[in-house]
């Protein structure tokens, strides 16, 4: 145990869920592994949790969690005085989905718009010539590989990137505003020190959201007003979910040179023995 927990879940097998409780001071090594739980029911995992001694699980001061709100309710139940925080890199996914929402459904706009030209050239007996870029990609091609660009901030992007990004900026306003707010976001959090910072910093993004009118980003405004205090909770201690994924990803690799797992006790007592 520890005063800084994480908390996360990862299939061991097919669909066989696990909840696991990291201790972030341990850093991924021995002692990292304070609870491992079938499932992510609620009930089975606080009832589960709570045969750790009341006393150890009351020094937990603070745990980070994914917008789960099962997570959530566990973290409150088992850890009573913990401060729950969750990730930020949760929160920006929501955005990051939303962003690929708008993208996927301006290149179907873009093919649309190229079907409809090729039955009209067809109609009157004209060759139809496809409308190309000066980076030869065609509107809906320059659409479906702007696909990691737009995942990126400006800096990070390879002179090609820097290209294609130009033309479909040019083409699509609507892409270039739902970018500027999702990195708008990744800002926020990268800059704020401090909660009403935040909080302020917070409330004018999520009013320039709700302007756009842009309902896919209207829906990550709507969850992080439902969980703001939770949010927020991150610009105390700027603590994310990084190290049970980092975990997780051990387990993943463990299993991958096992091949697979077939006896799932005998393959979590070995991962206690690692790193309980």
């Amino acid at each position: 145990m520890g005063p800084h927990l994480a908390m996360d879940e990862v299939a061991l097998s097919a669909d066989e869920l696990y909840t696991i409780v990291t201790n972030k001071d341990a850093h991924g090594r021995k002692g990292a592994l304070v609870a491992m739980v079938k499932g992510t029911r609620s009930e089975d995992v606080i009832k589960t949790l709570k045969l750790i001694h009341k006393w150890q699980r009351e020094q937990v001061m603070e745990m980070t969690v994914d917008l789960s709100p099962t997570m959530m309710l566990i973290a409150r139940e088992a850890f009573p005085k913990a401060e729950i925080v969750n990730d930020r890199f949760h929160v920006q996914q929501l955005v990051t989905e939303a962003l690929t929402a708008i993208r996927l459904e301006c290149k179907r706009e873009a093919q649309d718009v190229e079907n409809a030209t090729k039955m009209l050239c067809k109609e009157i007996g004209v060759e139809y010539k496809p409308f190309v870029c000066n980076n030869g990609d065609t509107l809906k091609q320059l659409f479906a590989r702007s696909n990691r660009l737009i995942m990126k901030n400006r800096s990070k992007w390879t002179s090609t990137q820097e290209q294609r990004a130009e033309l479909l900026f040019r083409y699509s306003p609507r892409m270039e505003m739902v970018y500027g707010l999702s990195q708008g976001l990744t800002a926020i959090f990268n800059n704020c020190k401090e909660v009403n910072t935040a909080l302020e910093a917070l409330d004018k993004w999520m009013q320039k959201v709700i302007n756009s009118e842009e309902e896919a980003l209207i829906s990550v405004v709507d969850t992080i007003k439902a969980n703001l205090d939770t949010v927020v909770n991150y610009f105390d201690f700027r603590s994310t979910n990084a190290s049970a994924e980092s975990f997780n990803a051990k387990v993943k690799i463990f299993r991958a040179q096992l091949k697979g797992v077939r006896d799932i006790p005998f393959f979590i007592y070995r991962l206690t023995k690692l790193f309980a």
